[in-house]
Formats: C-alpha cells, sequence, structure tokens
C-alpha cells in the first residue's frame, strides 16, 4: 500500500513539473518567422455519431511522414483526461512556404490492413488534427451506393491563413479516393497553400462557433413556430370551467389553511392539548372560505361563465363534500364494530351547520367579490373566434404524458417528510416540528411552480393550448405518487389488518391525497397563469 501511495504521488508531482516546465516551441505563443516550423499533430480517430468513441490516430493502419519525430506530453490535466493524444504527423510544413502535392508515405495495403480501413469508413469514422491548436476535421473514407466498394481518401489538401505572424485559420480538403484492394500500395499525400487573411488572432476560433446554437427556435422563425403561434388561443375558456374554476378556489383555500394552521402551531404549540390541531383546522377552514369563493369566482367569471351560482355552491361543499362523505362511510364500519371512531350523531349535524350556515354564507361573499373586483376578461391577447387546430407532436409532448410526469419532482421534494406525518397520524408518535413543516410547504410550492411551468412551455411551443387543465393536473399528479407511497407505508411500515383498520387508512388517505393534489394543481396553474400572462404580454401581434 505505502509503495502503491509513493507511485500515485510522484505521477502527480511529475505532472505538476510538466505543466510548469517552459517551453519554446512557437505553437505555445503562436508567433512564427518565416520558413518556421509548423506542427501538424494527429489527434484521434472514431464514429462521427459517437463522440466519446475515439482512439490514436494510427490505431488506424496511417502512414506517417518522414521528418523526426516530435514528442507530446499532456500541457493539462483537463487534456489527459479528455483523451487527447497528439502525436507529430511526420509532413513538412513551413510558416508562408506553400507545398505542392507531394507522396509523404506509403500504405501496404494487406488483408487486415484493409479490414480495418472498412471498418472504419462503414462505422463513418472522422480523424481530427491540430495546426497551431486550431482543429482540423476530416473524413476516413467512403462507401458507394450499394455498400460494396469502399474508397480511401489520400490527399490531405491544406489552406493555412495568416496574419501578420500568427496562423488564423486553417482549412482540410481531402480528395484523391482511392478504391481498397488488398496487397496493393497506397501513396499518401499533402499539399500546403498559404493565403493572407483579415481574420484578427483573437478571432480565429469565432467560425467553430455557431451563433444560432444557444438561440431560441423563434428567433429565426419568428411566429411561424412555436408558442407565438398560439397567442390567439391560449386564452381560451378551458373545458368545463364550472368544475375548473371551483378546483382552483378548493385549492387556493386549502392552501391558505395550511398556511396558517402551521404558523399557529409555530406558535402556540398545538400538539400539547388534545384534539386542538383538528379544532383549529376547522375553524380556519371555514374562516378561509372568502378565498374559495374569491378566486373560484373570479377566474370563473373571466372565462365567461353564467352559471355562477351554481359555481359557488360546489366550490363551497366540494371539499366538505369529500370529506363528510368519507367519514359517514368509514362511520358505519365503526359503528359495526363498536369503535371509539365512531362519530356521534350530534357532531355530525354540527359540522353540517358549520358548512351551510358559516362556510356557505362566506363564500358567497367571497364569489361576490371576486366577481366584481378581478372578475374582467383582461386578456393581452386577443382570442380568435375559431379555436385554432391541435398540430400532431410527439408522444412525450401529449397532455397525458406531461401530467403523468409533472409530479414526480414535487413529491421527490416533500418525500421525507411525508414518513413523518404518516407515522405522527398512524403511529403513536407526536408531530412537533412544524417549522420544518413550513421549510417543506415552501419548497413544495416553488418545486411545484417551476415544474408546471416547464411543462406550460413545453406544451405551449408545440402549439397545444390546452395548458389550463395540463399545469393543474401535472401539478395535482403529485397527488397520485403520495397516494402510491401510502400503499408502500401501510404493507412494509405498519401491522394494521382487518376491514376497519384498511379502509380506515386508505379512506383518509384518499382524502388527504386528494386534497394535497387540488392544493398543488392550484399553486401550480397560479403560477403558471402569471408565466403564460407575463410572456403573451410581450409579444408584438401584428
Amino acid at each position: 500500500m505505502g509503495y502503491s501511495r509513493w507511485k500515485v504521488v510522484a505521477a502527480v508531482v511529475f505532472a505538476l513539473v510538466c505543466s510548469l516546465s517552459p517551453v519554446d516551441a512557437d505553437e505555445h505563443d503562436h508567433t512564427y518567422t518565416d520558413k518556421e516550423e509548423v506542427v501538424l499533430w494527429m489527434n484521434t480517430v472514431g464514429p462521427y455519431h459517437n463522440r466519446q468513441e475515439t482512439y490514436k490516430y494510427f490505431s488506424l493502419p496511417f502512414c506517417a511522414g518522414s521528418q523526426k519525430t516530435i514528442s507530446h506530453y499532456h500541457e493539462t490535466l483537463g487534456e489527459a483526461l479528455q483523451g487527447v493524444e497528439l502525436e507529430f504527423s511526420g509532413l513538412q510544413i513551413k510558416f508562408k512556404e506553400e507545398v505542392m502535392q507531394s507522396t509523404y508515405c506509403e500504405i501496404e495495403l494487406d488483408k487486415a490492413k484493409r479490414d480495418a480501413f472498412v471498418y472504419a469508413i462503414k462505422n463513418h469514422y472522422w480523424y481530427q488534427m491540430y495546426i497551431d491548436d486550431l482543429p482540423i476535421w476530416g473524413i476516413v473514407g467512403e462507401a458507394d451506393e450499394n455498400g460494396e466498394e469502399h474508397y480511401l481518401w489520400t490527399y490531405k489538401k491544406l489552406e493555412i491563413g495568416f496574419n501578420g505572424n500568427r496562423i488564423v485559420d486553417v482549412n482540410l480538403t481531402s480528395e484523391g479516393k482511392v478504391r481498397l484492394v488488398p496487397n496493393t500500395r497506397i501513396p499518401m499525400s499533402y499539399s500546403v497553400k498559404w493565403k493572407k487573411s483579415d481574420v484578427k488572432f483573437e478571432d480565429r476560433f469565432d467560425k467553430y462557433l455557431d451563433p444560432s446554437f444557444f438561440q431560441h427556435r423563434d428567433r429565426d422563425l419568428g411566429d411561424e413556430y412555436g408558442w407565438k403561434q398560439v397567442h390567439g388561443d391560449v386564452f381560451r375558456p378551458s373545458s368545463h370551467p364550472l368544475i375548473f374554476s371551483s378546483l382552483i378556489g378548493s385549492g387556493c383555500q386549502i392552501f391558505s389553511v395550511s398556511l396558517i394552521v402551521i404558523i399557529v402551531a409555530m406558535v402556540e404549540d398545538l400538539y400539547t392539548e388534545r384534539g386542538s390541531m383538528l379544532s383549529t383546522a376547522i375553524f380556519v377552514y371555514a374562516a378561509t372560505s372568502p378565498v374559495n369563493g374569491y378566486f373560484g369566482g373570479s377566474l370563473y367569471a373571466k372565462q365567461g361563465g353564467r352559471r355562477w351560482i351554481k359555481q359557488m355552491f360546489i366550490g363551497a361543499f366540494m371539499i366538505p363534500a369529500m370529506v363528510c362523505g368519507t367519514a359517514f362511510f368509514i362511520n358505519f364500519i365503526a359503528i359495526y364494530y363498536h369503535a371509539s371512531r365512531a362519530i356521534p350523531f350530534g357532531t355530525m349535524v354540527a359540522v353540517c351547520c358549520i358548512c351551510f350556515f358559516v362556510i356557505l354564507p362566506l363564500n358567497l361573499v367571497g364569489t361576490i367579490l371576486g366577481r366584481n373586483l378581478s372578475g374582467q376578461p383582461n386578456f393581452p391577447c386577443r382570442v380568435n373566434a375559431v379555436p385554432r387546430p391541435i398540430p400532431e407532436k410527439k408522444w412525450f409532448m401529449e397532455p397525458a404524458v406531461i401530467v403523468c410526469l409533472g409530479g414526480i419532482l414535487p413529491f421527490g421534494s416533500i418525500f421525507i417528510e411525508m414518513y413523518f406525518i404518516f407515522t405522527s397520524f398512524w403511529a403513536y408518535k407526536i408531530y412537533y416540528v412544524y417549522g420544518f413543516m413550513m421549510l417543506v410547504l415552501v419548497i413544495l410550492c416553488i418545486v411545484t411552480v417551476c415544474v408546471t411551468i416547464v411543462c406550460t412551455y413545453f406544451l405551449l411551443n408545440a402549439e397545444d393550448y390546452r395548458w389550463q387543465w395540463t399545469s393543474f393536473l401535472s401539478a395535482a399528479s403529485t397527488a397520485v405518487y403520495v397516494y402510491m407511497y401510502s400503499f408502500y407505508y401501510y404493507f412494509f411500515k405498519t401491522k394494521m389488518y382487518g376491514l376497519f383498520q384498511t379502509s380506515f387508512y386508505f379512506g383518509y388517505m384518499a382524502v388527504f391525497s386528494t386534497a394535497l393534489g387540488i392544493m398543488c394543481g392550484a399553486v401550480g396553474y397560479m403560477g403558471t397563469s402569471a408565466f403564460v400572462r407575463k410572456i403573451y404580454t410581450n409579444v408584438k401581434i401584428d
């Protein structure tokens, strides 16, 4: 072990010394005098469509020129790690001195060498060279249309541009196509032509850069492609606007309840009193009913909805009906088992009174305020009278696929916290770190908004304007993964059994997951709505 360690240290020290030692070669300061030697380095060869699969240039049976060999060492650690293997070509090139076509070596092509070249040509092998640190690429050869005959390019035609005493441009033309026939001699030739260039030395790498690579496709194609094309349909009302607006309103209310209850729990230590957490949640839910009415009613009005009273009733009773329906169903099973979890009749009546005499009136107030204060459809783009047809797109751009994938990251952000919440609810543990829960809620909202914005952008870029439901459902799909996790928790983390316990667990986990999904969906939609409005506000429509 000690000897191996010293070998590693010695190798590192040697590399550092090499990297710091002075070098007299002109290619390092990039200045030349007339007729001074210019080195052509042969680097690697490999398949064009698989850039990472590279081999030494002379791993193919190429031949080298007769010039004296020059050794190359790795100047940087990155060069070594990237597999740069520079080998001297043996070609005689001097600064500003032209070379007419001349043979520098011959390949004695036996069957093994021919097979190597044929394999390289079939796999579209390209090679890379360097002159004064400027990369040059060339193709090994080509096959005929039938793929039966294979030809090797044997003539390297170099054209080098110079500005003053510096090289600023290099071009390679491959010529001299020769058919590969075993037991023949193939001469390899080259030529060098020098030309003056106006390219500045500091700009000589600009030719290798693709300015459009990092530009958005819409910049080149304008309104002929992408999300700008659907500006006349993106603010079209969603399908089933009554249900959609009710879900958004309910989701905003659940978010408000979660935020307020967590803050109260952080301040008041609700876990120290029996049932205080549930009582606080019910009171806060009833008190925040105007939030439901405001956001649901305003969204329904913006989408041109006329049956606002029906929307108000659905928004007000959507969550209470789901919770009470599940509770009443489980209550019958509890009564059958004579369990203490059976809810007394008087308590059920009290809950119904809260729904009709507190939640509904407050929801009505919120709906009226929402319709009057922010119910006008003030969209930045006019909606076309005739819907634009949605073009075909790749399968992974379909809304259903986007919805399924959209909930993975939000679920990942709360995955750890779910275990502690489940354990506190289904086991004899008391949850008390509500500060951490607040942090998890903030992270969940941020991740959800970011994911739904990305999903919506991909959808709009595919000229599909059905973003409302997609943004909601892609965020709400988090609930599906939470409910799937509840199955894992039930079978591997608990020892529950029997009809009552099973129905109680999966019934209330369904309520919890659905409420979480509605909240995430509303948060995702609200964030995405702001994003969509922002990008289309800046679009200039002719």
